[in-house]
């Protein structure tokens, strides 16, 4: 399968830094190091099932609005949540672009039939052995 890249355009996000959670000590109280992105996806002109697609894959992160919103808090600077926050993004819209795999059904041969059901028919013999013996 082809890889799929994918730039962001800038009009499309809109970025905020809040206050984060987590180790830092002080530095978390006093600067706003978690980013919250925000991506307008109309602004992407996708096709329809691309759309539902990231629609589905966005989940509860997907508004009313039409925006995905992602947080990103894990690092203790504003650069790497940014950084971390925009590959996130990008993946989810690669994951999107990436059309599902239809599977081709199979039909088991007579010989695997056969097979199989000689193989249930042994082991429930095996198993009617354990059962108690009467005597009659």
């Amino acid at each position: 399968m082809d890889a799929v890249f994918f730039v962001l355009p800038e009009a499309a996000l809109e970025e905020r830094f809040l206050a984060a959670t987590g180790p830092g000590g002080q530095n978390v109280n006093k600067v706003a190091t978690a980013v919250q992105i925000r991506l307008d996806v109309f602004a992407l002109r996708l096709s329809p099932p691309v759309y539902a697609r990231l629609k589905q894959l966005a989940g509860s992160r997907w508004t009313n609005e039409g925006e995905i919103v992602l947080t990103a808090r894990s690092f203790r600077t504003q650069e790497a949540n940014r950084a971390d926050a925009r590959e996130r993004l990008l993946a989810l819209l690669t994951k999107a672009h990436q059309a599902p795999v239809r599977r081709i059904k199979t039909k088991p041969s007579r010989t695997a039939k056969e097979k199989r059901l000689t193989g249930k028919a042994i082991r429930g013999d095996v198993k009617k052995g354990r059962s108690k013996v009467s005597f009659d």
